[in-house]
């Protein structure tokens, strides 16, 4: 069985005082929130009255990876099982239902459940429908449900109708506060910070936060429930991301295309390559090499599947090795734009090596928000000039803010919705050569 690091502050404090009809942990990646909840989680299900119980996250391959297969590895296989295809895990002798609540039909997986407890993986990404649900059906008496989550818009429902009504909360700074107001909830409520993992090193906390900047920063690593404003990747900086000549390429990942018909079609080829940082020591990056781009306003002619497949193929003879007079290279992959199927087809016919694009929206600018905050991720000053146009101008929907929601204002934005596609589908073939903790 694998060594578990005692819990202490917060933590520890945390699993005393979670005896409420909700109790949530939220806050900072790393912070040993999740932790502490399977802690308390364990320890209910071992004294439970008797009853059904049920575990759930967005989908269950999340709730396996981030939850299950840590327990396992705890408990042994003996007193924690998940029975293949059942939707069943035995946990300490019990059983437990699993489900994943990814959309709003999800509900009816646990419509008519009478339920004495519930765990819920990450519960600001799951329904809010779902999650109304499931308190209706906590109706033993002493049932309870315990959950985690990382911090969202202010106007996320988790917040504005259950975390800011909380009767107990243990806050950032570590101080306990009560409610006493007429709408306070059966909630316990404890937020964590980066710096409440007891466990992590200084030099991983430094190299951790300086990976997240802006928005990211404030909800990962402060814990702070904080809406999207402003520019999303705010970290841009030409001087630091532009750079005149790229290295030698020595790995030539993907051309990644944002697909359009009567908007443009914009492709971005993407390689990694060595630099050597502020301290003389090499490092690999990532590079925008050359952008091929169509704008159909522009050029009044929309252009077929086939003849983007095959201009596609003409830029790629054209673009120049770095520091040498060589043209023409291979790149592994063609990555799409998920919705372009028609275009996916004709690629394939014409012999590209096709990838489906990960259009995992804010993981997607997350990660090039990670990869620029660190200086992993650079383009060519003359081989990219449209999406370098495009950085400084890409900015959160206020609208769409204030529902709650963290949307891009959809201007000008298909050269980094093709960067977007690039880094994250092809993530595979640079992230041990390029590691982010994000």
């Amino acid at each position: 069985m694998p060594h578990i690091e005692p819990l202490a502050g917060k933590g520890l404090e945390s699993v005393r005082l979670a005896d409420a009809r909700i109790n949530l942990w939220e806050g900072s990646v790393r912070s040993s929130k999740t932790v502490s909840s399977l802690i308390r989680w364990l320890k209910f299900v071992r004294e439970a009255p008797p009853g059904n119980l049920l575990m759930t996250g967005k989908t269950e391959r999340t709730l396996k990876r981030n939850i299950i297969d840590p327990l396992v590895e705890w408990l042994g296989p003996a007193r924690c099982r998940l029975v293949a295809g059942s939707g069943e895990l035995w946990l300490l002798n019990r059983r437990v239902y699993v489900a994943g609540a990814n959309d709003e039909r999800a509900q009816e997986k646990i419509r008519g459940l009478t339920l004495i407890g519930a765990y819920v993986d990450e519960v600001s990404t799951v329904p809010e429908s779902f999650w109304s649900m499931l308190l209706s059906r906590l109706s033993l008496d002493g049932a309870k449900v315990f959950g985690t989550s990382n911090p969202d818009s202010p106007a996320h429902f988790l917040m504005r109708d259950y975390l800011s009504r909380a009767s107990l909360w243990l806050d950032h700074h570590g101080k306990l506060l009560r409610s006493a107001a007429d709408d306070r909830l059966d909630l316990a409520r404890f937020s964590f910070r980066l710096a409440d993992n007891p466990h992590l090193s200084a030099a991983y906390i430094k190299a951790l936060s300086a990976e997240f900047t802006g928005l990211w920063r404030k909800r990962f690593i402060e814990g702070l429930w904080v809406a999207a404003e402003g520019a999303i990747y705010d970290m841009w900086d030409e001087d630091r991301h532009v750079i005149d000549i790229p290295p030698p390429i020595t790995q030539w990942l993907a051309v990644a295309a944002d697909y359009g018909t009567t908007n443009p079609f914009h492709a971005i080829l993407l390689g990694v390559g060595a630099e050597n940082d502020e301290h003389g020591m090499r490092r690999d990056c990532l590079y925008g090499v050359s952008e091929w781009r169509w704008d159909s306003r522009q050029k009044h002619r929309q252009l077929t599947d086939l003849e983007y497949s095959r201009h596609l193929r003409e830029w790629l003879t054209t673009v120049r090795f770095p520091g040498t007079r060589l043209h023409g290279p291979i790149p592994e992959y063609l990555i799409i734009d998920p919705s372009a199927a028609s275009f996916k087809v004709q690629a394939f016919q014409d012999g590209w090596n096709v990838a489906d694009g990960d259009n995992a929206v804010l993981d997607g600018i997350r990660l090039v928000s990670s990869l620029l905050s660190a200086g992993r991720l650079k383009f060519s000053r003359s081989g990219c000039p449209a999406v370098i146009g495009e950085f400084p101008s890409y900015s959160w929907d206020d609208k769409a803010a204030r529902k709650g929601e963290d949307k891009p204002v959809k201007i000008n934005d298909h050269g980094l919705d093709a960067t977007r596609y690039g880094c994250a589908t092809s993530r595979s073939l640079w992230h041990s050569r390029i590691p982010l903790a994000a």
